[in-house]
Order: C-alpha cells, then sequence, then structure tokens
C-alpha cells in the first residue's frame, strides 16, 4: 500500500472503503460453469453507452461460447494521477459512473482505485479484485454452498490490446499478469486491426476472447468531449442522467474546466 496520504471521494477514503457487492451474484445459476467477474479499467471521462454495452455484449458472448457464468461487472476508473488530457476529477467519474449504471442488475463502481493519490497499474488492480472476491469472500457458492473459486477478467476494447502489442509501452511482467493469469475479453473496435495487435501476444492467446460487435458503435469520450467544447448534442450517446450531471456541473466546455475545482459538485437533478 502506498505510502502517500490518501485521496478521499465522496466522504469515502481509503479507510473506510467497503467493496461493493449488491449487485454481486451470490450463487452460482449453474453449478457446472466458473464464476467470473468483468472489470473494466479506464479514464470513463465521459462515460458513454458503448462502455455499458460492452459489458452486456460480453454477458451475452459469455453465455453461448464459454464454460463461464458470469456473476458481476465492475467499472473501476483511473485515479487523478493518470494526468490524462480531458480528464475530469475522480469525484466527477465516479459520480457519472454511478448513474450511469443505476439501472443495471449487475454492474457496480468500484471506488478502490482512485481513492489512491498515485497512479495504479491495471494488474494491481486485477489483483485487488481478486483478492476482494477470493481470499475475503472466498469465492460464490454453487447450489450445494460450496464457495467456488471467482475468475477475474479485464473487459476492454480492442485499442487495449493494440496498446498491450506496442513494444515497450507496458511492462511485461504486467501483460503476463494480466493475461496469463486473469485473461481478457475484448471488444473490436472501429479502426483498430485486431488480428495484428493480437500476432504479437500469441503466448497469452488462449486466454484473450475477442467479441464481435453485431452493431456497430464507435462512440468515445473523446468525440463526446469534443462534441461538448463545439457545444453540439451528445444526446442517446451517453447516459441522459450523465448528461444532466456534465450541464450541472459544466464540465468539458474550456469555462466549466477552469471552474471545475472552484465549487461543489452540484446533482444532475439541478439541471433539468
Amino acid at each position: 500500500m502506498s505510502q502517500q496520504e490518501p485521496a478521499t471521494q465522496n466522504g469515502v477514503s481509503l479507510a473506510t472503503y467497503e467493496f461493493p457487492t449488491q449487485r454481486l451474484k451470490k450463487v452460482l445459476s449453474d453449478s457446472s460453469r466458473t464464476p467470473l467477474v468483468l472489470v473494466a479499467c479506464g479514464s470513463f471521462s465521459p462515460i458513454t453507452y458503448l462502455h455499458l454495452r460492452i459489458f452486456e455484449m460480453a454477458l451475452d458472448w459469455v453465455r453461448y461460447n464459454t464454460e463461464f457464468e458470469v456473476v458481476g461487472g465492475y467499472l473501476s476508473p483511473v485515479g487523478d494521477a493518470y494526468k490524462k488530457a480531458g480528464l475530469a476529477s475522480a469525484e466527477h467519474r465516479i459520480n457519472m459512473c454511478n448513474l450511469a449504471v443505476a439501472d443495471s442488475s449487475w454492474i457496480s463502481v468500484d471506488q478502490w482505485e482512485p481513492l489512491h493519490k498515485e497512479y495504479l497499474p491495471t494488474a494491481k488492480v486485477l489483483d485487488h479484485f481478486d483478492h476482494e472476491l477470493n481470499e475475503v469472500r472466498g469465492g460464490i457458492e454453487d447450489y450445494t454452498g460450496q464457495k467456488r473459486k471467482v475468475r477475474v477478467a479485464l473487459l476492454a476494447g480492442a485499442d487495449l490490446i493494440q496498446t498491450m502489442s506496442t513494444p515497450n509501452l507496458w511492462a511485461p511482467k504486467d501483460l503476463d499478469h494480466i493475461l496469463g493469469h486473469y485473461g481478457a475479453f475484448i471488444v473490436e473496435r472501429e479502426g483498430t486491426d485486431i488480428d495484428d495487435a493480437l500476432a504479437s501476444l500469441q503466448q497469452w492467446r488462449d486466454n484473450i476472447y475477442v467479441i464481435h460487435q453485431l452493431v456497430k458503435n464507435d462512440v468515445s469520450s473523446t468525440r463526446i468531449r469534443l462534441f461538448l467544447k463545439r457545444d453540439m448534442s451528445i444526446r442517446y450517446l451517453v447516459p441522459e442522467g450523465v448528461i444532466k450531471y456534465i450541464e450541472a456541473n459544466r464540465l468539458y466546455s474550456d469555462e466549466g474546466e477552469k471552474k471545475e475545482d472552484n465549487g461543489k459538485v452540484a446533482s444532475a437533478s439541478s439541471s433539468s
């Protein structure tokens, strides 16, 4: 654990943090299957419908093509130390993610990663989920009451796999830990040659599951931010609650970025 003073988000610190289990399936529906939890790490600045759709696409694909049973899904927003262009504060991004999954029965938002002031590698974030699910909780029960170890896997777009295949961008030991120990479910994205990206990751190919989009969706947070800077509509690209939150807090406009840290966070309900 870092020696730095921990961050606080929405009144929660690492000392008071609790792993969210309200939407985690408590008992396997099919005991012949292996319980699987999907973890999406990213900026989510802002979260879009595609971020949500990849969970639903993965849910269907896993059910029809694997021996896993999805028992939960988690969004893990990156912390403020990431320093990426266009990155709203972790507090805003956590709030937007919570609004986006408000109606989901199985996708949760985990604050553990953004509660750290330092940047956390993806491998360490997946270790956190493995610890919470298998060491703290002992896994997921089957119908006999026996605990089964949960398989934790990364869920991401093909653009992430493309970065993993870029020389010297990821630490080799992190790649081996993520793809070798955990595995990844990758949803294809327009403009990404997934076969080319996978060519240099062949040693982990059996642990990388590629999900093809049946309905093409190429919305991205970068494009959403561009639309907002140009004062263009983002409706039906982003959940309505998230749009209202962005408007209430004046996020992603030049003026809003200057004033973001100067005032209190406004709730989505304060903006029509």
